[in-house]
């Protein structure tokens, strides 16, 4: 029966004109026609989104979130359909560009465990590359993992198998395509769905000062949300962890000055934690529009000395005073920029300080800085910074973590903060208080350990401002916080402002709200019992070469173009 078998093989070659070795093709192909039996194993690890919003009408980020596509690595020559994987070590923003030119089914970038162990030049290279990436709308979903040593293997195993197809002869193609373990991505869930109506809840307190009811008022701000490329990775220590650190610190350690009233000064201390920040100052726009134009009764409408904005000071040491107008001599603002460079000369020698002017500009679509937002209002503000410029990546990145920032410069700027701060409202210089007085010393001096504390917290979770709304566990506990030590504290929600050109028109997120779940499923591929698809698809791959065998690239071709082709 053999040999019938081989006089029949050999007649029909005669017939077709084909060269024996191409005896060697049929093998591969029988093995490529079979069914994909069940996945010999799996594995699920949590993937995180990349954002997507509008503002102003602008779409920014990935438009898709379903995913369902076999793997490959950016080493292949075909793309197109694929879930193309990638590791943060070996990131780049032309590679990433060649996965959507090609139309890749999905991107994954596989981030490691812990960022701190990640080399600097990488950190620093993917936060400037994070703004690009959202600016680039696009319909292809993108997504980013955590790597575990499954996950690793799934990569190098998915990495040696795309290099060895643009290097490999066109039978090494076939063989390897037979034989080879494939990965098949596919997350869970639905479509993401849009938020229309965004809240923005903030949370204000007071101390109230000694003395009649026309004191003047001095603000303390630091806005709590994070912004990086992806929602459930934005932890945003430094920006603006650490600014919320400071401004808790300074309502303890006001707080209990306010407690005597030998030492409970004149001035009403109003403290406001604002949502909304990386998206305009959204929250800060509102509470301002409620206070001025809604109420007969504010603090800020009577006598407002200034408004102090805290903003990523948790490491460096330099210290800047961003202002929209240089305050005059005589003012209280300017007393207060005396008095910071008073104790930064006298007391921290080794601090940069400077005061940046930056003028307004309202057609720009975002504001640099939160003190902006007041200063339209005509109301005195500046912001205080370790960073010297605004366009500086660290303020909205997914690498701004725990490691970003230093505990110890963390704890010297709060110091010079709150000894520059009092001085000012017990008018210390004027009474002839010496330079070097150092305020804040024994019982009551910066509690390093606290704002270590309250920066593991605050790092410890994600803080994107669409994962915050008026029943989550952070804002409960920030306002518990802050009710400790300040009066009159109560939440403050509103709604993103549509009346203006910076404006949310639709919010995006994975539905329902947790981090979508990807299974990769490890598919071998097995030999079909049905001849006739066999000889089928054989004549076809013939057929389409011109009755040769296929080139590498021709086979690829054939791969993204035949349906029953496909792994």
């Amino acid at each position: 029966m053999l040999e019938e078998a081989g006089e029949v093989l050999e007649s029909v070659l005669k017939a077709s004109c084909l060269p024996l070795s191409f005896l060697l093709f049929v093998p591969a192909v029988l093995l490529l026609l079979g069914p994909p039996p069940a996945a010999e194993a799996a594995h699920e690890f949590t993937v995180y989104r990349m954002q997507q919003y509008e503002l102003g009408g602008q779409p920014y980020g990935t438009r898709s979130a379903v995913l369902n596509t076999e793997a490959r690595t950016v080493e292949a020559d075909v793309l197109s359909r694929r879930c193309v994987m990638m590791r943060l070590v070996d990131f780049s923003y032309e590679q990433y560009q060649k996965a959507l030119r090609q139309s890749a089914g999905a991107v994954v970038i596989i981030l490691p465990r812990s960022i701190s162990s990640v080399p600097q030049d990488v950190v620093k290279q993917f936060m400037e590359i994070e703004p690009e990436m959202l600016a680039m709308e696009t319909i292809v979903p993108v997504y980013f993992a955590v790597e575990d040593d499954e996950l690793l293997s799934i990569y190098e195993q998915t990495r040696a198998a795309s290099a060895s197809q643009g290097s490999a002869s066109a039978a090494e193609v076939l063989i390897h395509t037979a034989t080879a373990n494939g990965f098949q991505m596919v997350t869970s869930g639905a479509q993401s769905k849009a938020i229309h109506d965004w809240l923005i809840p903030s949370v204000e307190g007071r101390l109230t000062g000694l003395g009649g009811e026309d004191l003047p008022t001095v603000v303390i701000v630091a806005h709590y949300d994070s912004f990086g490329v992806a929602p459930w990775l934005s932890h945003g220590a430094d920006s603006n962890g650490s600014g919320v650190s400071v401004l808790l610190e300074l309502a303890r350690l006001f707080s209990r000055l306010y407690t005597y009233r030998r030492t409970h000064a004149g001035y009403n201390l109003l403290f406001f934690a604002s949502g909304g920040g990386k998206f305009n100052y959204q929250g800060t726009k509102r509470w301002l529009e409620d206070n001025l134009d809604h109420t007969d009764s504010s603090l800020l409408q009577d006598n407002v000395a200034f408004v102090l904005c805290l903003d990523t000071l948790g490491q460096g040491n330099s210290l800047h005073l961003h202002v929209s107008k240089p305050p005059k001599e005589g003012t209280l603002q300017h007393a207060f920029l005396r008095e910071l460079e008073m104790v930064v000369a006298s007391q921290f020698p080794e601090v940069k300080f400077s005061m940046v002017h930056k003028k307004i500009n309202l057609a720009e679509d975002m504001l640099a800085w939160e003190h902006e937002r007041f200063a339209i209002r005509r109301l005195p503000a500046f912001t205080i910074s370790h960073l010297e410029s605004h366009r500086d990546s660290l303020r909205n990145s997914i690498m701004d973590r725990r490691s970003q920032v230093d505990t110890k410069a963390l704890t010297r700027n709060t110091r010079i903060i709150a000894e520059a701060l009092t001085r000012v409202i017990y008018n210390l210089t004027e009474k002839g208080a010496p330079a070097d007085l150092q305020i804040f010393t024994d019982q009551m001096q910066i509690q390093e350990e606290q704002l270590e504390s309250v920066m593991d917290w605050l790092s410890s979770q994600p803080r994107a401002a669409q994962l915050i709304d008026k029943d989550s566990t952070f804002l409960s506990t920030l306002e518990y916080y802050m009710g400790r030590y300040l009066k009159d504290v109560r939440q403050h929600h509103v709604k993103a402002d549509k009346r203006t050109s910076v404006s949310f028109i639709g919010w995006y997120r994975d539905y329902p709200l947790k981090p979508s779940s990807s299974e990769v499923t490890r598919r071998p591929v097995y030999s079909s019992t049905e001849p006739s698809e066999s000889m089928l698809c054989l004549w076809l791959l013939v057929m389409s070469a011109g009755g040769k065998v296929p080139s590498t690239p021709e086979i690829a071709s054939l791969r993204e173009n035949l349906p029953f082709f496909s792994l």
